[in-house]
C-alpha cells in the first residue's frame, strides 16, 4: 500500500515548449522568478545542501516539476549481530 503525500510545486518556476524554429535538442524553456524561487529553495533545502525535483508527465501529456520529498528510512541497528 502506498502512502498518500501532499504534492509540492515550486513557486516562481514555469516552463513552456520551445517555438517551432528552435533546434530539436532544445526540449523546453524554463523561467524562474529569482526572489520566489530562492525563498522556496531555502525553505526546502536538505541538510546536505540539495533540493531535488522530479519531472513528471500529467495525464494530459504536459510535463511539470514536483518537489522530491522522499527521505530514506533510517537504518535500524541490530543488537545481536553475529560478527
Amino acid at each position: 500500500m502506498s502512502e498518500q503525500k501532499d504534492r509540492v510545486y515550486a513557486p516562481g518556476m514555469s516552463w513552456r515548449q520551445p517555438n517551432d524554429a528552435a533546434p530539436d535538442f532544445i526540449k523546453a524553456k524554463v523561467g524562474i522568478n529569482v526572489e520566489e524561487f530562492t525563498a522556496f529553495l531555502k525553505e526546502n533545502e536538505k541538510k546536505d545542501g540539495w533540493v531535488n525535483f522530479e519531472m513528471k508527465e500529467s495525464q494530459d501529456g504536459r510535463y511539470y516539476f514536483e518537489l522530491d520529498t522522499w527521505v530514506p528510512k533510517a537504518k535500524e541497528e541490530e543488537d545481536d549481530v553475529p560478527f
